[in-house]
């Protein structure tokens, strides 16, 4: 980092994201630190500046992995280590990966430059060699590459980072603190890697005018004078990253008495966490905070403390639940797990014992259909609006998928050629730049001709001719464009229930799979754009609440709403390709001009999409015994399939497969 960083003890206000960093860097097990925030809070500021309060790091001298004198890596790249060798101090290291860094930039490859000029193969390290005893910084974490993410999860989970690759196969150590900042407005984050993370903490620019005032004349002055500044607060710095040092050194005496460990598996389960990571992060946190105030055991200050900044990312069941936590729900989670008595106590089976605290899943509760407002549902031409009804419970979404081999942004639906997915072959192109180089591939095709371009020694002579490009595939996300029947044929409360439930599984997919959505729906002799392409899949799912049903059947207009909306969209992210899921029971009862048949012209605007190139799902929604089978005309004219809404549960094709395999 080049240039005085701002202070740590400078931030002003933001009194969670300091202590959930301090706790981490007292107790490094506690796992980390997500933030979560809107744009222009400073939270790269305030996580850069908290490298300078780390202590110094005593290392081996020339051990390009950090290895501590006193407990070295036996498996050490660079080992093995002599015994009594002087230790050199060095800072702790602030490491940050950038959101489009490569594999080998991660993880290490062979060292390109001394393989071509020496012939030997050797290990280059990567990022995560250099952040071992150190931070990992990743800002807009919720963006990185889905292979980088596969990668981290390996190397947090067992402390170690494993490179099998380009001929190089090797292990080291790689224990490092990870924090990553998000703007939630951008995506969210793929669920293993948030569970990953110890403790998470939502940040919001302050609303008081004094804080706003004193952020603004403090960032005024660091830039006039960066030097003056960070000289004004030397003592506020020395003094914490003091007690950092002497926390660190006491966290390992302080004590956690079984009553508090209860209290941290009551809490746990009262919010149904999922698995035991949260009451291990708990525990951890506790006693880091407990050693940060200087006690010598763990109180219930310290766990509620340490709750309140575990929980929050974890208490979530579902990717559209608002994140954050209720401290209230926190307060009588404690206040319960305190009056349950031990379990050499008093044998009380009452309603007290359970933990009967936890949110309802959601989905749990749906008003059942059969109202009176079901009983008279309003004919196909009435064009009174009605709210939709409640979705009925999502389900595990089918993959749905472009056909063919794209170029897009990365994601996890459809096949594509990436730039940093994995290699699958080699091409006799040439690179367009080095981390296109197939090395294994060159290498070959260069040895046959060594003693006839008059090379003797170790090494190797190149011509242009032996480079050879690396292919690599991975997995793209698409434009997911929701094309909903809102008309009266489709507004039976249990059938359009049944259709937002299946939209919600569609787009709970859609974000797990980094697909950026939009929602178009047609009524009422009308099709208006509801959500206009947009990486934010929980605004989706909330215009989707918030969608009228009633009024006659304008399909061909859906159609062509959709294939406007492509259009452009094509114009603003060429590389995007779309998948249009078209949700109808077919019944178009309004033409797309004057005298036309309604359903020749919305077959004609399936048609006009197919010539475009989009990929169409028809999902039929025509049910009851007399079946007319038009929304299967129209998808046969799109080019694409027709499937009931039974079909896109995953786990109805799972079954169905089962079935057919065992008979």
């Amino acid at each position: 980092m080049s240039g005085p960083q701002f202070p740590f003890s400078a931030v002003v206000g933001h009194d969670d994201l300091r202590l959930a960093l301090l706790l981490n860097a007292v107790h490094p097990g506690v796992g980390g630190v997500l933030v979560r925030g809107e744009k222009g809070t400073a939270k790269s500021t305030a996580v850069r500046a908290l490298a300078a309060l780390l202590p110094a790091l005593d290392v081996v001298p020339g051990c390009r992995f950090g290895c501590a004198p006193g407990a070295p890596d036996p498996a050490c790249p660079d080992g093995p280590h002599p015994a009594g060798v002087a230790a050199e101090i060095r800072p702790a290291r602030l490491v940050e990966l950038p959101v489009g860094a490569t594999e080998d930039r991660l993880v290490g490859s062979l060292d390109l430059e001394r393989a071509l000029s020496e012939g030997v193969r050797a290990y280059q390290p990567g990022l995560l060699a250099d952040a071992h005893r150190g931070v990992l910084y990743v800002d807009e974490v919720n963006l990185l590459h889905d292979h980088l993410v596969d990668l981290l999860l390996d190397a947090a989970a067992m402390g170690r980072a494993h490179v099998e690759r380009d001929g190089v196969s090797v292990s080291h150590a790689a224990r490092f603190l990870l924090v990553g900042t998000m703007n939630p407005e951008e995506g969210e984050l793929r669920p293993q890697l948030l569970d990953r993370f110890g403790l998470t903490v939502e940040v919001r620019a302050a609303r008081d005018v004094e804080t706003r005032v004193e952020v603004v004349r403090r960032r005024l002055a660091f830039e006039a004078d960066p030097a003056a500044f960070v000289a004004t607060w030397q003592d506020e710095e020395r003094g914490t990253a003091g007690r950092i040092a002497e926390a660190r050194d006491r966290v390992g005496a302080v004590v956690l008495p079984d009553a508090e460990l209860r209290r941290i598996a009551a809490v746990c389960a009262a919010f149904d966490v999922d698995g035991m990571r949260a009451d291990l992060v708990i525990a951890r946190a506790a006693v880091a905070h407990a050693a940060w105030r200087g006690a010598d055991a763990v109180a219930e200050e310290d766990v509620r403390v340490a709750a309140r900044l575990a929980l929050p990312h974890r208490r979530r069941r579902d990717p559209f639940d608002e994140p954050g936590m209720d401290e209230q729900a926190l307060d009588d989670a404690l206040r319960e797990a305190a009056e349950q008595e031990p379990p050499d106590g008093p044998d009380d089976s009452g309603p007290d014992s359970g933990p009967g605290g936890g949110a309802p899943e959601p989905g749990e509760e749906t008003p059942a259909a059969g109202s009176e407002t079901d009983a008279t549902p309003r004919p196909a031409g009435d064009g009174r609006a009605q709210a939709a009804p409640p979705a009925s419970a999502p389900f595990r979404a089918r993959l749905l998928q472009v056909p063919g081999i794209g170029e897009g942004a990365p994601g996890r639906r459809s096949r594509a050629r990436t730039d940093t997915g994995r290699v699958v072959r080699s091409s006799g192109a040439a690179p367009r730049r080095a981390a296109d180089l197939h090395l294994p591939a060159t290498i070959a095709a260069a040895a046959p001709h060594q003693q006839g371009r008059g090379r003797t020694g170790p090494g190797l002579r190149l011509h242009a001719g032996d480079l050879r490009s690396a292919e690599r595939e991975g997995r793209e996300g698409n434009l997911v464009l929701f094309a909903v029947d809102a008309s009266g044929s489709m507004a039976a409360r249990q059938r359009m229930a049944a259709v937002s439930g299946a939209v919600l599984s569609l787009l709970r997919d859609a974000y797990q799979r980094r697909d950026k959505v939009g929602l178009v729906s047609f009524r009422a002799g009308s099709a208006e754009l509801v959500l206009p392409p947009t990486t934010s899949v929980p605004a989706a799912q909330a215009r989707l609440a918030q969608l009228r049903t009633g009024g006659r059947t304008p399909l061909a207009d859906g159609l062509l709403r959709a294939r406007a909306v492509l259009r452009v969209e094509r114009l603003r992210d060429p590389r995007r390709r779309a998948m249009l899921v078209l949700l109808t029971d077919g019944r178009a009862t309004v033409a797309a001009r004057p005298g036309g048949d309604p359903v020749q012209d919305a077959c004609r605007a399936a048609g006009l999409l197919a010539a475009d190139g989009v990929a169409t799902i028809v999902v039929d929604c025509e049910n009851g015994p007399v079946r007319l089978g038009l929304a299967a005309r129209v998808a046969a004219a799109a080019g694409g399939p027709a499937l009931g809404l039974a079909e896109l549960s995953a786990d109805q094709v799972a079954g169905v497969v089962r079935a057919a395999r065992a008979a």
